[in-house]
């Protein structure tokens, strides 16, 4: 019987903060952005972030939407848990899939990746940087990552 990869320290601590940060988002894209911060201070995450140069602040400012324009909806929805929920089953798959008996921060960065698509994607270009790069650069600082999503 295979069992179901635990969070190890940093993972939990990242799903910890983001269950404490993500209720004040205003848009799916702003729970991203927050995603981005709180992933690019914790394990193999930070280190494949910073490696391809995401900083705190965005490189570039947002797009700023008209006046009454409501930001997109969520391109998927979280199951009933929530979305650090579904994000921390979706991370269980990734390190259970790779073979791992704790799920990492690395992990939980691929898991928000998928959860967010489009919306992930868009942080990710006005701090400088594209999935590829990232999933590239965390596959040649975790054991088991694929480096391609």
């Amino acid at each position: 019987m295979r069992t179901t990869p635990t969070p190890d320290t940093e993972a939990a601590m990242v799903l910890g903060i983001a269950s404490t940060a993500l209720p004040f988002a205003r848009s799916p894209e702003d729970e991203a952005e927050r995603w981005l911060r709180i992933l690019r201070m914790h394990g193999q995450a930070a280190v494949a972030l910073q490696s391809v140069g995401v900083s705190e602040a965005p490189m570039e400012p947002p797009a700023a939407r008209p006046a009454g324009e409501q930001p997109p909806p969520r391109e998927s929805e979280p199951s009933e848990g929530g979305v650090v929920e579904a994000v921390s089953e979706r991370a269980a798959d990734v390190a259970a899939g790779r073979g791992a008996s704790t799920v990492g921060a690395g992990d939980v960065l691929l898991a928000v990746m998928d959860v967010y698509g489009g919306d992930f994607d868009r942080v990710l270009r006005v701090h400088g940087t594209d999935r590829e790069e990232v999933v590239q650069s965390l596959a040649s600082h975790t054991p088991g990552v694929p480096d391609a999503a």
